[in-house]
């Protein structure tokens, strides 16, 4: 049944869609900084483990606001743009299958606000109304994803696995190589809804939040 359900919803996706894939390499020092420093008190304080998901879903929840065709769906009349971030967040079940709960109105939830909300969402029965997705497929060491739209959606954002990776970066002017955590982020977008400029400039901009933004702030 979960197989029959899921070829008939994605199936007609990608049947009528023209699916492009786009990736973008990030470094995560900031994050796995922020989040090694905060991670005992923080699971302390909640119960809970902090993992790199909440900090991507907080950077897409700025990053969608900032370009708000991606948080959209095509239509015979248009570009429908969606007012709110409702965020699906695909859950492999044991191998049988993916579920993908929404968290609603991401855009007005903090950083540990959406760790404490992504750690629920296995409990969660709310399927209907996300108006983009990311897909989390680095546990299983994936480095590179290309996802399916879900429908109704414009895009969906595939987060591979975290390694350290040798990185060439400059120092006292002089370069050098050192070890970064590094990782893949692949968003399928609906090329009727917006070019390939418009969602690699959506992907630069996850890019400068993740490398970025003062994380320890956010979790302070």
């Amino acid at each position: 049944r979960i197989r029959r359900t899921t070829a008939k919803a994605l199936g007609g996706v990608w049947q009528s869609m023209p699916h492009v894939s786009q990736g973008i390499e990030i470094d995560f020092t900031a994050v796995d900084k922020a989040r090694k420093a905060a991670k005992a008190s923080f699971t302390e304080r909640h119960g809970i483990s902090l993992t790199f998901l909440p900090f991507l879903a907080r950077a897409v929840a700025l990053a969608l606001a900032d370009f708000p065709k991606v948080n959209a769906a095509y239509s015979d009349e248009g570009l429908i743009v969606r007012r709110s971030i409702n965020l699906g967040i695909a859950i492999d079940l044991s191998h049988d299958g993916l579920v993908v709960p929404v968290l609603r109105n991401v855009d007005d939830l903090s950083l540990t606000g959406l760790a404490r909300q992504l750690d629920r969402l296995v409990k969660r029965d709310d399927f209907d109304g996300a108006t983009y997705a990311i897909t989390n497929n680095g546990s299983f060491g994936t480095t590179f994803t290309t996802p399916i739209i879900n429908p109704g959606n414009a895009a969906i954002l595939s987060m591979d696995a975290i390694a350290k990776k040798p990185v060439v970066m400059t120092v006292d002017g002089f370069d050098v190589i050192v070890p970064r955590p590094v990782g893949m982020l692949v968003q399928s977008f609906d090329h009727r809804a917006f070019d390939g400029a418009y969602s690699a400039a959506y992907l630069s901009r996850l890019k400068e939040l993740l490398e970025g933004r003062d994380w320890s702030a956010e979790l302070g």
